[in-house]
């Protein structure tokens, strides 16, 4: 019998293509330590607005909602890139976590379930307001959060080269501390996520 990989699903707060979050978390998914692997989800557009006509008319909520808690569900840990908007985490963002937050056949996938917290903004402040509002909610809904350490990542736009390759040494080396501690996050918060199976 050998363990499994630890599944980490990466997923940024924001709908842009080309964002800053997205673009930081495509980078930390390659950075995942050995024993874990990583993806970035890219279907939050598809979940639309909380409402309870439509979580009643579907007993297990609206496809882009089913597809999103399926994919927490299977994943052992979850890591949000949030941007910050007006002091606070994005409204898309918020959204689906209302939805997560739902009971489900699946239970509430977020409840016990650990997750970390980074952020990036073309601002000097690096999501600090929007990273502390979203581990609000986060804890609200009985996620494990990640305490240590944490990641602010200010003046984004200089990071990126013009393709919108990461072009910061230093941010890439705390990109994969990040990992690596919330891979021993999982394990030490959630010793029974990783599954065994026959080599």
């Amino acid at each position: 019998m050998t363990a499994r990989p630890l599944r980490i699903l990466c997923l940024p707060g924001s709908l842009r293509r080309d964002s800053w979050n997205r673009r930081l978390l495509e980078v930390a998914a390659t950075l995942a330590p050995a024993g874990a692997r990583a993806e970035v989800y890219d279907a939050l557009a598809a979940v639309p607005l909380f409402d309870e006509d439509l979580e009643q008319a579907q007993a297990d909520g609206p496809p882009g909602v089913r597809a999103l808690r399926a994919a927490i569900a299977a994943a052992d840990g979850l890591v949000i890139a949030t941007p910050e908007y007006n002091h606070a985490l994005p409204g898309v963002l918020k959204n689906a976590l209302d939805w997560l937050s739902r009971g489900s056949p699946e239970g509430e996938v977020l409840a016990d379930r650990p997750v970390a917290v980074l952020g990036a903004s073309a601002g000097p402040w690096g999501t600090r307001l929007a990273q502390a509002s979203l581990r609000q909610v986060l804890h609200t809904c009985g996620a494990l959060v990640m305490p240590s350490p944490t990641l602010f990542v200010a003046l984004a736009a200089e990071r990126f080269d013009t393709r919108g390759a990461l072009a910061d040494p230093a941010l890439r080396a705390s990109l994969e501390r990040f990992m690596h501690a919330f891979a021993a996050w999982i394990e030490r918060v959630a010793p029974h996520c990783p599954a065994t199976a026959v080599a």
